[in-house]
C-alpha cells in the first residue's frame, strides 16, 4: 500500500498539481535509470564471460580509474557533485567486479544487475579509485 503525506489543508491545489507533475517526470526518469543499468550489465556481462574465457582478472584497476576520472568531469558539466558520482559509480563497479568473479567462478548462470550479494566494497572502500590502493577494484 502506497503511503501520501499530509498536505496542508491550505495547500493550493496548482500546487497540489504542480507537485504531481514533476514527481511524475521524477518517476519517469527513474524508470529509464533502470533500464540503462540493465543494458549497462547485460554488457558488462559479456567482458565478465570474456575475461573468465581468456583467463584475464575480473578488476582492472587502471580501466576503473579512468572511468571515475572522466564521470567526475562529466558530473562536473552537468553541474552534479562530482563526489555523488564517483560513489555511484563506485558501487556500479564493486557489482560488476562480484559478477565477473561469479562467472570466473563458473557460476556461469543468470548474473543480474542487482546490489544483493555485492562486495560492499563501494560503501566501505577508498573514496578514489586511485589503482595503487590495494582495496580500490574490491
Amino acid at each position: 500500500m502506497a503511503v501520501h503525506e499530509e498536505l496542508p489543508a491550505d495547500a493550493g491545489q496548482d500546487a497540489i498539481n504542480e507537485l504531481q507533475g514533476i514527481r511524475q517526470s521524477i518517476d519517469n526518469i527513474d524508470a529509464a535509470l533502470i533500464h540503462l543499468l540493465a543494458e549497462r550489465f547485460k554488457f558488462t556481462q559479456s567482458v565478465g564471460r570474456l575475461k573468465a574465457k581468456h583467463g584475464l582478472p575480473p578488476a582492472d584497476p587502471a580501466r576503473e580509474y579512468l572511468q571515475i576520472q572522466r564521470l567526475r568531469g562529466l558530473a562536473e558539466d552537468a553541474r552534479l557533485d562530482p563526489a555523488f558520482a564517483e560513489k555511484f559509480l563506485n558501487f556500479i563497479i564493486a557489482e560488476v567486479i562480484h559478477h565477473h568473479e561469479k562467472i570466473a567462478g563458473g557460476d556461469l548462470g543468470r548474473v543480474t544487475g542487482t546490489a544483493a550479494g555485492g562486495t560492499g566494497a563501494a560503501a566501505t572502500g577508498p573514496t578514489s579509485a586511485d589503482p595503487t590502493a590495494p582495496d580500490a577494484t574490491a
